[in-house]
């Protein structure tokens, strides 16, 4: 009979798994007796700096920028050729939308990929964005593993 296990993925795997860029679900901190707020994002990842970048839109009706600077905790999960795979991240974003490009945070977004995915009632590229980083305080990645049992 066939089994089920979790295992952690080495550097390695969590490296390839998040690639240069993907889609996940950021989580913004609220008061104690409120759920988290979730939303779908796309992401960047630099492997090298182990840093995510982000492109977060701020609607008139969205509460992220009162959410902002709170902690996050940031999942990216898929099915792949050798089953599932996670990874979550937790931390604070810091803002770079001002950055001056010569900045190590602007220069290291030019070796990511964050997917332009279009959710909004507008083309994104008529959506006004702000860039996020996060260095993670803490990262984990986990694999699906088929054991005999």
């Amino acid at each position: 009979m066939q089994g089920l296990r979790w295992l952690q993925l080495s550097e390695d795997e969590l490296n390839e798994f998040l690639g240069r860029g993907g889609t996940g679900v950021i989580s913004f901190s609220t008061d104690p007796d409120d759920p988290p707020v979730s939303i779908p994002v796309s992401y960047g990842y630099n492997a090298e700096e182990k840093r995510f970048y982000y492109r977060l839109s701020f609607p008139p009706d969205s509460r992220k920028a009162e959410l902002v600077d709170r902690p996050v905790s940031f999942v990216a999960h898929r099915r792949t050729d050798d089953g599932w795979r996670s990874v979550v991240a937790t931390g604070r974003l810091s803002d770079i939308s001002d950055a001056p490009y010569e900045s190590a945070e602007i220069q290291g977004m030019w070796a990511i990929r964050i997917p332009l995915v279009d959710v909004f009632e507008r083309p994104p590229r008529e959506t006004t964005f702000q860039y996020f980083y996060l260095d993670p305080e803490t990262m984990t990645g986990r694999k699906e593993v088929m054991t005999d049992s």
